[in-house]
């Protein structure tokens, strides 16, 4: 039985996130998102784990379920911690994401860094280590822990980001690279762009929401496979060290819909694609653009756009329901009567991956309209064409495949999950 895991969220206690979230709401969404592992996030807030020791218990294989649910969903204690510091002469913040074996582990690791940073400030706490003294201080901690660099090439907060980044791995975490086994590629990237740098084969190439408001959970995530095994934290963790059969591939944002996909400034409102530009500063204002993830990709790429490696795993595209919806209707993603829409569809189609990846376009057409399963083939088809995001700014899709100034299209990629 395939599992889709959503590993990297966040709680309403951290900042610009959703005051609604709660352990329950999250149980509920991944139910209805068709998601069965979700990390808790932010389990270095005291008052967030305090609800997670209140609300969830082990189900007997390293991984909590709510009490009394029986959605099926089950719980991976999570966290992502900012280290801010400086080295090599720059000054250096880099987000990575800790998942720990037991909500137990999880309250050693809060003790064993909370020196270095005020935990409850912020359900993503900021610490004035290096990322390899976080390190350090998590094994030391939970010798079971997993961790991975968040939105790798985020700009701001990313291991390789254009602003405080690394060129390498090992200029980050040193010595303690050796104890990393994936990346999380961010809503800017996909596999395909991080095939092209030959040092990132040995890592899984994951694939999270980073959510800060419920119905942005899954809008990526990981696909494993443990056959009629119940999922455990040791299995799933054990299946990205070694890269097995039992991960099977990730659920993708499409990047050029990410914010920071192509060099930009927001505040002037431009934009230009690295690939077909040499332009470095805005035209506007005459600041410096920031470096987008389609630039620094090609900057420390040493194959070709395209390059596939032997065995890779398997990748597709996605576009939320909710998205889908308020596009075909032209009204919010917020709005009561888009959210009457998308609870209509999953009572009646069931939970939002099915009508995404294999619902019937005529049912989906049956219980929605028309236009919401135009919309949808279209996706399927890879049929659409974006607008890049930049700097802060999300980019835009047409469902229609209508141009843009300068469209960049899309096709489908190799797997049908």
């Amino acid at each position: 039985m395939r599992v889709i895991a959503d590993l990297h969220i966040h709680s309403r206690f951290a900042m610009a996130c959703s005051k609604n979230i709660t352990i329950h709401g999250l149980d509920e969404a991944a139910a209805m998102k068709g998601i069965k592992v979700l990390g808790t996030g932010d389990f270095t807030h005291s008052q967030w784990l305090a609800e997670m020791k209140a609300v969830l218990e082990d189900d007997g294989n390293g991984v909590y379920k709510v009490s009394g649910s029986k959605s099926g969903v089950r719980f991976i204690p999570s966290t992502e911690v900012s280290t801010v510091y400086e080295k090599g002469g720059k000054f250096r913040k880099i987000h990575t994401c800790i998942l720990s074996s037991s909500i137990e582990a999880a309250e050693v690791i809060n003790d064993s860094i909370k020196d270095s940073g005020k935990l409850d400030s912020d359900g993503r706490p900021t610490l004035s280590i290096s990322a390899a003294e976080l390190l350090d201080k998590i094994f030391k901690s939970d010798g079971k822990a997993f961790v991975f660099p968040a939105h790798v090439w985020t700009p701001y907060f990313g291991v390789f980001g254009s602003i405080s980044g690394f060129d390498t791995m090992e200029a980050a975490y040193e010595d303690n690279t050796k104890r990393i086994f994936a990346l999380e590629t961010g809503l800017s990237s996909d596999t395909l762009m991080n095939w092209r740098i030959s040092s990132l084969d040995r890592y899984a190439l994951i694939s999270n929401s980073d959510m800060h408001s419920l119905q942005k959970m899954g809008r990526e995530a990981n696909i494993f496979d443990f056959g009629d095994t119940p999922v455990s934290y040791s299995s799933l963790t054990d299946a990205l060290i070694k890269k097995d059969e039992r991960f099977v591939g990730t659920i993708e944002f499409y990047p050029e819909e990410g914010k920071y996909h192509y060099d930009g400034h927001g505040r002037c409102g431009f934009s230009v694609n690295p690939e077909t530009s040499k332009i470095t500063r805005c035209p506007k204002c005459g600041k410096p653009l920031v470096v987008g993830v389609l630039h620094r990709v090609d900057n420390l790429a040493d194959r070709p756009s395209g390059y596939k490696p032997k065995g890779h795993k398997d990748y597709s595209y996605l576009v939320p329901l909710i998205e889908i919806i308020s596009h075909a209707t032209h009204r919010s993603e917020y709005s009561p009567s888009t959210r009457e829409i998308y609870s209509n569809m999953l009572s009646s189609l069931g939970a939002e991956f099915k009508i995404l990846q294999s619902a019937p376009i005529q049912e989906i057409a049956k219980h929605s309209t028309p236009e919401i399963a135009e919309c949808v083939k279209s996706v399927r088809e890879g049929n659409i064409t974006i607008k890049p995001g930049y700097d802060g700014v999300f980019g835009e899709i047409d469902f229609m495949g209508r141009p843009f100034e300068e469209p960049r299209n899309r096709q489908k990629s190799i797997a049908d999950f």
